[in-house]
């Protein structure tokens, strides 16, 4: 079973830019039995984006669930077969081509305590993570240096998101309708492509309420 995809409307929207990303998708919150977001809210998880775009069909649920049950029941050949996949893009991207890989598509795993990141110099991770702790890490310059992170506000951190804000990192924050700042920092639209990384430091990342988010009641959508 393959682990790795690009098929993912949003990171395919790297490729104008030179970049060919590849996205981990496993089932989000419970729905494999275990926990794979630990830090979520109510707010993000009604609005969660796993059942939109090609989530909606039953054999897409059908494919992320099992992934994910694999990793959680059988770990060493989970990491077994991500390795393969990640040694032969780290080839290819060894030749020229820039390669992204963004492991939490839709859950929140410390990815860089299950995996050796900096075994594939050519390839450039990064995730979205609403866990203040390893926004710090990396902030502090602790986590692999081709991993990097964009921490994600919800109706439930704002505090955390002052924090991190006033650290210097980039923070994501889902609006109804996308504002010139918040924070007292630029907001910059965070739609046109998946590639946090190449963001400039000290912005907010703005991202346009879809699906079920744009019923949100929660607070996690900022309403301007």
């Amino acid at each position: 079973m393959k682990l790795l995809s690009a098929n993912n409307t949003k990171i395919k929207k790297g490729e104008k830019l030179g970049w060919r990303t590849l996205g981990l998708s496993l089932a989000p919150a419970n729905l494999s039995g275990k926990q794979l977001c630990p830090h979520r809210s109510a707010g993000c998880e009604a609005a969660c984006l796993n059942t939109s775009g090609m989530g909606a069909f039953s054999n897409v649920q059908e494919a992320r669930i099992k992934k994910a049950k694999l990793l959680i029941e059988n770990r060493a050949v989970f990491l077994a077969q991500l390795e393969k996949e990640l040694v032969n893009l780290n080839k290819r991207a060894g030749k020229g081509n820039q390669t992204a890989v963004r492991l939490n598509v839709l859950s929140d795993l410390p990815w860089h305590n299950l995996i050796d990141m900096e075994k594939f110099p050519n390839l450039k991770f990064y995730d979205y993570t609403p866990n203040p702790a390893r926004m710090i890490q990396f902030l502090r310059g602790e986590l692999p240096a081709n991993y990097h992170l964009t921490f994600s506000r919800k109706e439930s951190n704002q505090a955390q998101v002052q924090l991190i804000s006033s650290m210097g990192g980039n923070v994501a924050v889902v609006f109804d309708n996308l504002p010139e700042t918040y924070l007292g920092k630029p907001v910059i639209d965070g739609d046109e492509t998946d590639l946090r990384f190449l963001d400039p430091k000290n912005v907010v990342i703005g991202l346009k309420a879809k699906g079920k988010a744009k019923k949100d009641y929660s607070g996690f959508v900022v309403k301007i």
